[in-house]
């Protein structure tokens, strides 16, 4: 039994503690934040900790940023973002489970995953995998177990590219001067419509995915001698397929919302209406049409939906 990880339980109790007082985590958020945190800070692979450190910073300091303009686009929109629990395990679902089978997989005695171990079928191809101790090869060595470490690797890359992407687009997207436009007419819409594009936006989308594929980068050959030996080979592929996931995970998030997100618009507020409700503006005053959407998926449905795809795509 490996020694009980005390660094990571410290740093997610801090971050889940912050972003609580902060206002940017809801108590539900807060202590969904604490849980992932330390699952995955836990991990003897220190890369995708690291990145969902560098993820929730960046995206919490989005969020501030463009708060104000938020609020004056949206009816109810919760000062500094005041993420609930949903929302938390919407935007780090995949890179939990990744990070869960990598450690089953090639750390077997990692708290707190050792604790699942009892209960996976002991035929399980995970557990014949090559057990990565010390740092004995590169996580993104696709010879290591037919390539399983790799594609885990990718998963958590396209992950949280996605939803860094999507998070800067959507919260520095709305200060672009310029209208967005639907990505599935092409026709201007108001801003803070689901499904909205802009070349700011797009732009700022790309950027929050060579973030995560640069942390990734820097933290891999910090922590590893063998991924430090070949930087030129995994620097280009990080670097490239982050950025990729960010726009392109951006992208899918929009035509998600676009098609299966309802945007509602008050037009004597000129507010976008949010939340989801079979019978949203019965009883209401004021003038309200839909924009675009069917009401079939949440904003945290279609994060988690556009999330999950990218990541497979990327892997």
């Amino acid at each position: 039994m490996a020694p009980f990880p005390l660094i990571p339980l410290g740093i997610a109790t801090l971050l889940s503690v912050h972003g609580l007082r902060s206002r940017s985590l809801s108590f539900s958020g807060a202590v969904t934040a604490f849980v992932v945190g330390f699952s995955i800070l836990a991990a003897p692979l220190r890369t995708i900790g690291i990145t969902l450190i560098v993820f929730y910073l960046v995206g919490s300091r989005a969020t501030k940023y463009g708060k104000k303009q938020k609020a004056q686009l949206e009816d109810d929109y919760q000062d500094a973002g005041y993420r609930s629990g949903a929302q938390v395990l919407c935007n780090t679902f995949t890179a939990l489970l990744a990070t869960g089978i990598w450690c089953l997989a090639f750390a077997p005695d990692a708290l707190p995953w050792s604790l699942v171990k009892p209960y996976i079928y002991s035929g399980s191809a995970l557990l014949d995998s090559v057990p990565y101790g010390d740092g004995q090869w590169c996580p993104l060595d696709a010879t290591v177990s037919s390539g399983l470490s790799r594609a885990l690797m990718l998963v958590a890359l396209g992950h949280f590219a996605c939803c860094l992407g999507d998070t800067l687009a959507s919260e520095l997207g709305i200060l672009s001067s310029r209208p967005p436009i639907l990505i599935t007419t092409l026709k201007t819409v108001p801003p803070g419509t689901n499904g909205g594009v802009s070349l700011g936006g797009t732009l700022a989308s790309l950027f929050g995915g060579l973030i995560v594929g640069v942390t990734m980068f820097i933290s891999f050959v910090v922590e590893n001698a063998h991924c430090r030996s070949s930087w030129m080979t995994i620097l280009p592929s990080l670097v490239f397929w982050g950025s990729v996931a960010g726009a392109g995970g951006s992208l899918l998030d929009s035509f998600l919302g676009a098609t299966l997100q309802r945007t509602r618009y008050s037009v004597d507020k000129k507010l976008i209406l949010t939340g989801h409700q079979a019978e949203p503006d019965r009883g209401r005053k004021d003038t309200v049409k839909v924009i675009s959407g069917l009401n079939l998926l949440t904003n945290n449905q279609v994060n988690l939906l556009s999330s999950i795809a990218t990541a497979l795509a990327v892997a």
